[in-house]
């Protein structure tokens, strides 16, 4: 009897042990992989406080927190098990899905540019497009969390598609899940997280420039707070500008290297000899230097191919859509 237990307990700590190994592999991929995937992560979080903007102090993190389960719905319902399957079915159609992702976020961002260059065209585009959305979305909130769980299921499926590119070839299908639900998981917390203080960064520094305590301390708090107060709204404003900037270039970025996929990488090749040029023309910042001329090379693509879609999402598919809704009523 006493054998038999002994063995049982073998047994026991032989699958704890190997269970402890499969979660330092699943932790050690998942790590690799978000640090792969930490540009795209950054844009993410950059285009979200944009979709706040307008609202009351206190529907801000409501709103949030809306975007939040759209982006892990996104992320763990659709996402995951897509990759999945086309990892296994049709590993062929990933690159021009990413591409059509590519695409739209290029538009997107174009359209907030020639919005703010052309504000009186932009508007009448803005007007077809927006004819459209009121079908089905009559509430300004509820069209703007939309909006903002359709760019991040974008930049979502970016994600994912690269932390699945970054798992070692031959992973089980299982650990493949779970590193892509880790991960999801994980960028979407952070990133939320991360944005939520930012949308609130401005309440926390009216309760701190309300301090009461009148020594050193309180003091320092108050600067604080009155800083938060008085930066915050800048702040929101640049991020919603790198927010816009970022679309484009991560647009453009998708764009580039799914023609590199396809064999036409003269944009990619061109795009790096000018940031290696660059990089050698200033040692002491290589690194920095190498991705903006990059990042400004996928940009300028990502403007011209948003550009491009602009008059044909507002002459031609605004339109269809239209018709489309009128037809269904």
């Amino acid at each position: 009897m006493s054998v038999g237990l002994l063995a049982l307990l073998d047994d026991v700590a032989a699958l704890a042990r190997m269970a402890a190994t499969q979660l330092d592999d699943v932790a050690a991929q998942a790590t690799k992989a978000g640090a792969k995937a930490a540009g795209v992560v950054i844009d993410d979080a950059a285009v979200t406080p944009g979709y706040v903007v307008g609202f009351a102090a206190s529907r801000e993190v409501p709103i949030v927190a809306k975007i939040a389960l759209g982006s892990l719905r996104n992320k763990l319902i659709f996402l995951l098990p897509g990759a999945l399957v086309l990892s296994f079915f049709a590993p062929w159609a990933i690159t021009p899905l990413l591409m059509l992702g590519g695409l739209y976020l290029a538009y997107e961002g174009a359209e907030k540019i020639y919005e703010r260059l052309f504000p009186h065209q932009a508007h009448a585009h803005e007007e077809k497009v927006d004819a459209a959305a009121a079908v089905s979305l009559t509430v300004a909130e509820d069209r703007r969390v939309a909006s903002a769980i359709k760019t991040d299921f974008i930049l979502s499926a970016e994600i994912m598609a690269i932390t699945l590119a970054g798992l070692p070839e031959g992973s089980s299908i299982w650990m493949q899940a779970i590193v892509l639900a880790v991960v999801g998981i994980g960028v979407t917390v952070a990133v939320y997280g991360a944005v939520a203080l930012i949308v609130k960064a401005d309440d926390a520094g009216l309760a701190m420039s309300r301090n009461g305590t009148t020594n050193v301390f309180g003091s320092l708090v108050r600067g604080v707070g009155r800083g938060l107060v008085v930066g915050m709204p800048v702040f929101l404003k640049v991020l919603t500008v790198v927010g816009t900037a970022a679309m484009v270039w991560v647009g453009g970025g998708i764009i580039v290297h799914g023609l590199e996929h396809y064999g036409i990488d003269f944009l990619a090749r061109g795009i790096e000899v000018a940031a290696e040029a660059a990089a050698h023309a200033v040692p002491a910042a290589a690194a920095i230097v190498h991705w903006i001329v990059t990042a400004a090379g996928s940009g300028v693509v990502g403007l011209i191919a948003g550009g491009l879609l602009i008059p044909i999402v507002g002459g031609v598919l605004a339109p269809a859509w239209l018709w489309v809704n009128a037809q269904r009523a």
